[in-house]
């Protein structure tokens, strides 16, 4: 839950990593898409399971900006994760 300390981020993107083997970028939002919060996470072997939340809890100064050409995909992708999905979800 979303404290005054954080902010809540849905998951609204996941990608690979061009520049390293076995990195995985996952992007999560705000659901005005104004905010971003990226974790990367590098997969050590094929028993590296961590789970990944449909949201995750942010402290704001970790957070960016999202650029105006992805703004209004990443609202989009938010609210609907927002609406389908407790943050709690794995995804």
């Amino acid at each position: 839950m979303a404290t005054d300390d954080t902010v809540r981020v849905w998951l609204v993107e996941r990608t690979y990593s061009d520049d390293e083997q076995n990195v995985i970028i996952l992007t999560y939002a705000t659901t005005d898409g104004e905010r971003y919060f990226r974790k990367e996470r590098a997969l050590t072997s094929f028993s590296d399971v961590r789970d990944t939340t449909a949201a995750v809890e942010a402290s704001p100064t970790d957070l960016g900006d999202v650029a105006d050409d992805r703004r209004e995909q990443y609202a989009a992708e938010a609210r609907r994760m927002a609406a389908e999905h407790d943050p709690e979800d794995v995804i």
